[in-house]
């Protein structure tokens, strides 16, 4: 199966590195022009120059719907479409585990907004060319912390990505009919970033070999991994398939 993206607009949230740049560079390779966005500058730019000529950077907080508005209006007014979007953006925002009694406002409430409130207000933006075009791909990338428990021991990032499988299944259904697929990919543990690094490092030895015991397929996921699901996701071979949970977690 040869998957290409020649002609097609495509939109990564969280792009700065790990999946996000994961992503934007297998659209790019396989001919999208790609829209990337992030908080983090520096990083964007480097993302951004991998990408080359097929590449556009923008410093976007996903959270604010009025940013990612502007944003999305900006690639369709550049390229007159929106094929594909991306809500990879998420994370624990710096957090740790703690006690539920000891978990602040700001602290569930940040991590809500960006994994699963930003996927909403994406979705909402890009909806409309999507409709007006009879055609879209929706992707939206949770955590295997979405169908079970979380690692990370955060209530609000279990919540969170669980909330946006619910999203992923509703928007399914409402925007089937205009010929708009909605489905999730659900990263089992990957080392994509100085977050997940630290976490495995955490772990240990005993417990780096306990998690790698767990996995079927007894090795960590890459970048890339997620990447060629989503691929799969956004092809026109998967044209069929919408509403669904996609587990890319080496085998539980």
């Amino acid at each position: 199966m040869k998957l290409e993206f020649h002609g097609r607009t495509v939109l990564v949230t969280g792009a700065a590195h790990g999946f996000g740049r994961a992503i934007a560079g297998a659209f790019a390779t396989r001919g999208a022009t790609v829209f990337v966005c992030d908080v983090v500058e520096q990083e964007l730019a480097e993302t951004v120059g991998i990408l080359g000529d097929r590449g556009h950077g923008t410093v976007v907080d996903v959270t604010d719907r009025h940013a990612v508005g502007a944003w999305v209006d900006e690639a369709l007014r550049l390229t007159g479409r929106i094929d594909v979007l991306v809500n990879n953006a998420g994370g624990v925002l710096g957090q740790v585990g703690r006690p539920l009694e000891e978990v602040t406002v700001q602290e569930w409430e940040g991590i809500v907004a960006v994994n699963q409130t930003a996927a909403f207000w994406t979705a909402q933006a890009a909806a409309g060319a999507m409709k007006s075009a009879g055609y879209g791909r929706i992707i939206n990338i949770s955590s295997g912390a979405g169908l079970g428990v979380s690692k990370t021991g955060i209530q609000a990032y279990a919540s969170a990505k669980a909330g946006q499988i619910g999203l992923t299944r509703q928007l399914a259904h409402e925007l089937g009919p205009f010929g708009i697929t909605v489905n999730n990919v659900a990263p089992g543990f990957v080392l994509s970033n100085e977050a997940t690094r630290r976490q495995w490092d955490s772990y240990g030895h005993d417990g780096q070999r306990a998690l790698l015991d767990g996995i079927a397929l007894k090795r960590l996921g890459t970048p890339a991994d997620i990447a060629h699901a989503v691929l799969f996701l956004a092809s026109d071979q998967a044209g069929w398939i919408t509403g669904v949970v996609l587990p890319v977690d080496g085998g539980k």
